[in-house]
């Protein structure tokens, strides 16, 4: 099990890297992340909603991802509350002491998941959440040692060096352990080293004389590193030649979810996003895009409390393109129902009313792998895939004519005009070919050559050439022997 001293110290990006290393060695391995807390999920084969990060490491381990690599997803719907899903599907909306309650009775669900991974591959990566030394979540722990405690396993604690603070971060950590916690404690791993290692060494051997834990091994910065992250928004981006790019803004909202959507655009050469936040204008841009949402009927209103509906209408008035996906397409809508209060108090709120179709949030989400066609107007039509993770169902006039075309059914409406274009499809930037109609349609002109799919593996795979060089994997083959 890959634990961290504190959030995105480095444990996704560690298990996927050991998985595709593994992986490349002939052994069967798995990842699992007993509990995790994200607003980007993935739909796994057998129908259920995941973690990204998991769905990511199934990849490098040459699987597709399943429900047993995540058998408990939070997706925070306020400060306080979160959907709970277990073994993929979705148990209702709880508040923080309502879930903490229910955590023995989740470990059975994470226990079960846990054991027919162990019994159907020769070795099963485990990733942590957050910090084990978070002392006031420690009870009912099934996230961090609390699981590795209930299936005696084995445990590496990974720290960033770059944050500043490591010797003090892995140190700490292990000293607000309990005894038996620390016992399974196997060695530190050190993320993000850069400079002179010579320079590290006698910290590493001061920590080793301290704790008397090995530092199992010490990974590069690795620069320009792209794997999709597990929760808080990447906005770097490759350098640009404003002349020939399309710019593209995309308002934050507060439950953005499945923002992964956009890590093929912000790594093209041809684009530049604009993130924008709380209070800050939508600048002049080619496209806006309304990103998905955990809760529509909330971020429309932080839309508008942010004015972002003036400027989006502004927008359109000087003939730029807007598009919405998933929460963001139902927001361009007349309405999103919520009866049942799904999502919150039971009621409606007001759409931008830019599409003519409505939207009613149902108990039941929808959960696809997609594959189709995408039938921009006056261009060829392409493939696309993707796929969908959504609770509402919309219907009216403007679903009438579809633009994708699926194997499981159409998606995707355009307004009469041209300028608006939504759909429920996350991941449709992702293939190359749907990628570049759209950014045509947008308005670009010079399409650079960007193979996203390519240039993840290529991150993973630099994943796993830094754990082969850095870390004694024969050693960490052995701890659990």
């Amino acid at each position: 099990m890959v634990q961290g001293t504190t959030s995105d110290a480095g444990k996704s990006a560690l298990v996927t890297g050991l998985c595709r290393a593994l992986s490349r060695r002939g052994i069967s391995v798995a990842p699992f992340k007993p509990q995790n807390m994200a607003l980007n999920s993935a739909v796994t084969e057998d129908g259920g909603e995941i973690g990204r990060a998991q769905a990511l490491q199934a990849l490098a381990a040459g699987l597709e991802p399943h429900t047993d690599m995540n058998p408990v997803l939070l997706k925070p719907n306020s400060d306080i509350g979160a959907q709970v899903i277990v073994n993929g599907r979705s148990i209702g909306e709880m508040n923080a002491q309502t879930y903490h309650d229910l955590k023995p009775s989740l470990l059975k669900s994470v226990l079960e998941s846990w054991r027919r991974l162990v019994a159907q591959y020769d070795f099963v990566l485990v990733e942590g959440a957050g910090s084990p030394a978070e002392i006031n979540l420690r009870d009912r722990d099934i996230a961090n040692m609390g699981f590795a405690e209930a299936a005696d396993c084995p445990v590496i604690i990974v720290a960033d060096i770059d944050k500043g603070g490591v010797f003090a971060h892995l140190y700490g950590t292990l000293a607000l352990l309990s005894e038996s916690e620390q016992k399974r404690v196997a060695g530190f791993v050190i993320n993000r080293f850069r400079g002179d290692i010579k320079l590290l060494e006698p910290g590493l051997e001061w920590l080793e004389q301290k704790t008397g834990k090995p530092v199992l091994g010490v990974l590069p910065y690795l620069h320009g590193l792209h794997l999709e992250a597990e929760d808080a928004i990447q906005s770097q981006q490759v350098c640009h030649d404003n002349d020939v790019v399309l710019k593209i803004a995309i308002p934050i909202l507060t439950r953005t979810s499945n923002h992964t959507d956009f890590d093929p655009l912000r790594l093209r050469p041809d684009v530049q996003i604009h993130f924008v936040g709380k209070s800050e204008p939508i600048p002049p841009v080619d496209l806006i895009i309304i990103p998905g949402s955990k809760n529509t009927r909330t971020d429309l209103v932080y839309l508008r409390e942010n004015q972002w509906d003036r400027d989006i209408l502004r927008h359109l008035r000087y003939g730029g393109k807007l598009m919405g996906i998933c929460g963001g397409y139902q927001m361009l809508g007349n309405a999103v129902h919520d009866p049942q209060g799904i999502e919150g108090d039971p009621g409606s709120t007001e759409g931008l009313g830019l599409l003519n179709l409505e939207t009613t949030i149902a108990p039941q989400k929808q959960l696809k792998q997609v594959v189709g066609s995408l039938s921009l107007p006056d261009m060829e039509k392409v493939s696309v895939t993707g796929y969908e993770i959504h609770a509402g169902i919309t219907h009216g006039p403007a679903l009438d004519n579809p633009l994708i075309h699926l194997k499981q059914g159409v998606d995707g409406v355009m307004s009469e005009n041209g300028q608006i274009f939504g759909t429920y499809l996350h991941g449709v930037f992702e293939t190359t070919e749907a990628c570049n109609a759209l950014l045509t349609w947008s308005g670009l002109r010079q399409l650079a050559t960007l193979d996203y799919k390519a240039l993840r593996e290529e991150g993973i795979n630099r994943m796993a050439d830094a754990a082969e060089q850095n870390i004694d994997l024969n050693t960490l083959l052995a701890v659990d022997q």
